[in-house]
């Protein structure tokens, strides 16, 4: 891991189709919920409470712990993955599955 960046690892502790999907979903319902705490506490605690279930469901599928237990630095990564693939399309895309040459 010494030479791999935090998005790297993050994308590769994030592999399985429901654990993205997951996160897809509640990654927004965090970050949206922080600020709305000021104005709509309730419906804050909410959307928070519902996006870091579907975190950890999704890693449940995954197998894997999530990244943030290892290193705190993952909950600011997790944004920036998900921002990244909004602004690269690779949100909307499926990944193509290579098959091997016979």
């Amino acid at each position: 891991m010494a030479n791999q960046s935090f998005i790297e690892k993050y994308k590769e502790d994030h592999q399985h189709p429901i654990n993205k999907l997951t996160h897809s979903i509640g990654i927004p319902l965090i970050v949206v919920s922080l600020p709305l705490f000021f104005w709509r506490w309730k419906l804050a605690l909410a959307l928070f409470i519902v996006g870091w279930i579907l975190q950890f469901i999704g890693h449940l599928f995954e197998g894997k712990k999530p990244s943030f237990l290892k290193n705190p630095v993952y909950l600011l990564v997790g944004p920036v993955w998900y921002v990244r693939n909004i602004l690269t399309g690779k949100a909307f895309k499926k990944e193509k599955i290579e098959k091997p040459h016979l």
